[in-house]
Parts: structure tokens; sequence; C-alpha cells
């Protein structure tokens, strides 16, 4: 079967790169799944949870926005921040996710609001994907 040939990059450095089956993505209109084949695509991403699959095994990040490209058999992300789900600590992610909160029940300046519900989305990814992770172990 044929496979896909992703890589993920952040400001920081490579954070994945090998062969997979599949991706799914969370694009700002709404999630996609990338297979063997796909037609040529460039779209944004939204805050959310990137899946791929190796050999019958799932694997997730959590992504803070970003761009992916897919052409020949390559799918290329480009994220703001991309987190492993085994990385994420999950006390740490849940407590980010009540100082968002806060911010974004006190925010009043439109400016102000859009990033503190940026930085809820984000944050929400994060324990979504940690409290996940706990409940399979």
């Amino acid at each position: 079967m044929a496979k896909l040939q992703l890589a993920v990059v952040t400001a920081e450095g490579e954070s994945f790169s090998g062969e997979v089956d599949m991706v799914v993505a969370p694009g700002e209109v709404g999630e996609f799944t990338v297979l063997p084949s796909h037609a040529r695509l460039i779209s944004t991403l939204a805050a959310g949870e990137l899946r791929f699959d190796q050999g019958g095994e799932s694997t997730s990040l959590a992504l803070t926005g970003g761009f992916l490209e897919v052409a020949n058999n390559r799918v290329t992300v480009l994220a703001d921040a991309a987190e492993r789900d085994d990385a994420i600590d999950l006390d740490r992610a849940e407590t980010a996710l009540a100082r968002a909160q806060e911010r974004v029940d006190s925010e009043t300046g439109s400016a102000n609001l859009e990033r503190a519900m940026a930085s809820l989305r984000r944050a929400r990814v994060r324990v979504n994907l940690g409290r996940r992770r706990r409940a399979r172990r």
C-alpha cells in the first residue's frame, strides 16, 4: 500500500518526520483526511489535533494553527507549535486552561478578547488530548 511522507515543522525545528498511512488535520473550516494519492492541497490549520497512523498505531499532536500542504504523497505541516500527546503535562495544561478562561471572562476589548479566545482554544486542545491519553492508560 502507498504511504505518505509527513513532516511537521515548527519554529523550534522538526517535530515529526516519517512515513504514515494517513493524516487527519484540523482545517479552519473542519477536520479533513489525507490519504495516499491525495490531490494537491494547501490549507490553513486551526488549533486542534493532528492525527496520523503508522502501521496500525495512531499518534496525536496538539497544533496551535499553521498551514498544511499536500503534493506527490508528501504532507508538510508548518505549525505555530506542535506537541505530542504523550508530552503534555495535564496538570499544567489544566492550569493554563483555567487562566485562559479567566482572561476570556474578564476581557472587554475586541482585540484582547480575540487573543484570549485563541489562547483558550489552544489550551482546550492540549487538555483534551492529555485527558484522552490518561484515559487510555
